[in-house]
């Protein structure tokens, strides 16, 4: 069984661990199983697709294959003429979301400031899921150290599962907070980061709770901007979400592509849809919870791959909104495709879990958010899954109509494709974040990036087939970019440089 553990402080490295401790406290079967099954059936990605949902999905190809074989080109024309409109709305949302985000930075929300007193803060709970991650501690250690919170009332959960010998000595030997502890996760099904967080949530002590992965760089700022975002909110104030910006960039070309997604989704979506009150899909990491809230939602989803993101459409369910803040936190891109194609298969296969999972009970789901999001969410989930599965097609088509103009006029088809790249590269011209040559490329060279999405998409719907809650594990290595991250302006608590790198 696993054991909780007090962590080595940066002046203890060399102390054992499993006797600074509190003592052990080992991990039980009723632990392992809370940690899986937190949700009730109809909430959880345990189980799609369902029966209904073949039965539909059955239902659509065999109307499209009967429509081609009966009239193939009235099929293709009605297909192709859905098929853009459907892409130029999404496009169009899209823009919408990111021009209002931009105008909110132009005039940012006035909140009430809150008496910073530190006797008065409440304890918060960090929680960090960790497998096969033993050279990122160092880098971790450094970060979680920096963070601005009163040391008495503040807990780091160290989440190891308890088959990972490298990670959990790695974890004893770096210098940690003296706040840190290490626990064990129990061995159990699904083997998942939001199983992990359940646990962990079954452990922590906190009134907020926040969660990091182990390569992040969390602004040392944040838990109080998040504090005072939830404090000042209300009860209906469920979650905050805080920016999430790549450190390297420059480091290749799909790094610079996904560096740039993250300025618009993070730095423009998200705090529009917040603004708006409309359901937001949460990002990995960097969340920050009141416990009740979490408690309330039935936790994570252990079954579903995109956690985050279902639980951000879960608190909209339940009636909860979500914020956002400027304090950022910094993370490295994946350098590589095949870093890239793990990851975005497992997003995208977990955004068809979440949106399935609404559509469990579609009519019940409109009497929860209401006609309007409703919309909103099919827009903005539904959008990301069908966007992807269509770049490659829609760019395959266009690619055609100019190296063979003889089979007939694109003319619509040209239009709505430069539409989407204009609006897109004008929604990332407004995101925050500065200017360089591998951010000017991205932009220009985005027609040739989205394809990649498709057969992450065509991955992601193979696998939520055959192993729908395995979870593709993204490598990670210590930051060793020379960008330096420019903390927001404008506080106090946001000084004008970073703090130093491990």
């Amino acid at each position: 069984m696993g054991k909780d553990s007090a962590v080595p402080s940066s002046g203890g490295a060399g102390e054992d661990a499993a006797t600074r401790g509190a003592g052990e406290r080992p991990a039980s079967l009723t632990d392992a199983i809370a940690a899986s099954q937190a949700l009730p059936p109809w909430m959880s990605a345990r189980g799609v697709p369902t029966v209904l949902h073949w039965i539909v999905f059955a239902l659509v190809v065999a109307g499209l294959v009967y429509g081609g074989y009966r009239a193939p080109v009235m099929m293709l024309t009605g297909l192709k003429v859905f098929v853009w409109s459907l892409f130029f709305v999404i496009v169009c949302w899209r823009f919408g979301l990111a021009f209002a985000g931009w105008m909110g930075r132009l005039s940012p929300d006035k909140r009430p400031e809150l008496e910073d007193i530190d006797e008065d803060l409440p304890v918060y709970s960090v929680l960090v899921p960790l497998r096969d991650e033993a050279n990122m501690m160092a880098q971790l250690a450094a970060s979680l150290g920096a963070l601005d919170w009163p040391a008495d009332r503040l807990e780091i959960l160290l989440l190891v599962e308890a088959d990972d010998t490298a990670t959990r000595e790695a974890v004893q030997k770096a210098a940690f907070p003296p706040a840190a502890r290490l626990l064990s996760v129990p061995p159990g099904q699904p083997l998942t980061k939001p199983r992990a967080l359940n646990f962990g949530l079954s452990r922590a002590r906190g009134d907020y709770i926040v969660i990091y992965d182990a390569e992040d760089r969390p602004h040392p700022g944040q838990l109080r901007a998040a504090h005072a975002a939830l404090a000042s909110g209300g009860g209906w104030a469920a979650a905050v979400q805080a920016p999430l910006y790549a450190s390297n960039g420059a480091g290749s070309w799909i790094a610079a592509h996904w560096a740039l997604e993250y300025r618009v989704q993070f730095g423009l979506v998200i705090p529009a849809l917040a603004r708006i009150g409309h359901p937001v899909m949460l990002g990995g990491t960097s969340n920050h919870f009141r416990r009740t809230s979490l408690l309330a939602a039935g936790g994570w989803d252990a079954w579903n791959v995109t956690e985050d993101a279902d639980l951000g459409v879960r608190f909209a369910r339940l009636g909860g909104a979500v914020r956002s803040i400027g304090a950022p936190t910094y993370e490295a891109a994946p350098e590589t495709y095949g870093v890239w194609f793990r990851q975005r298969t497992r997003w995208i296969k977990g955004f068809m879990q979440t949106w399935l999972v609404c559509m469990r009970r579609p009519f019940s789901l409109i009497g929860e958010l209401g006609a309007m999001r409703w919309i909103s969410l099919q827009l903005t989930l539904m959008g990301a899954i069908l966007s992807a599965f269509l770049y490659g097609p829609m760019t395959l088509l266009v690619l055609l109509g100019l190296l063979f103009p003889q089979l007939g006029p694109e003319v619509v088809s040209f239009a709505l494709f430069g539409l989407g790249w204009a609006s897109g590269a004008l929604t990332e011209v407004l995101a925050p974040g500065r200017w360089s040559f591998s951010r000017c490329l991205a932009i220009l060279s985005r027609p040739l990036y989205w394809p990649l999405q498709t057969f992450a998409a065509l991955n992601a719907f193979y696998g939520l087939l055959i192993k729908p809650s395995f979870w593709a594990k993204t490598p990670h290595w210590p930051d060793a970019s020379d960008e330096t991250p420019a903390w927001p302006p404008g506080s106090s608590r946001f000084p004008s440089s970073p703090p130093s790198r491990a």
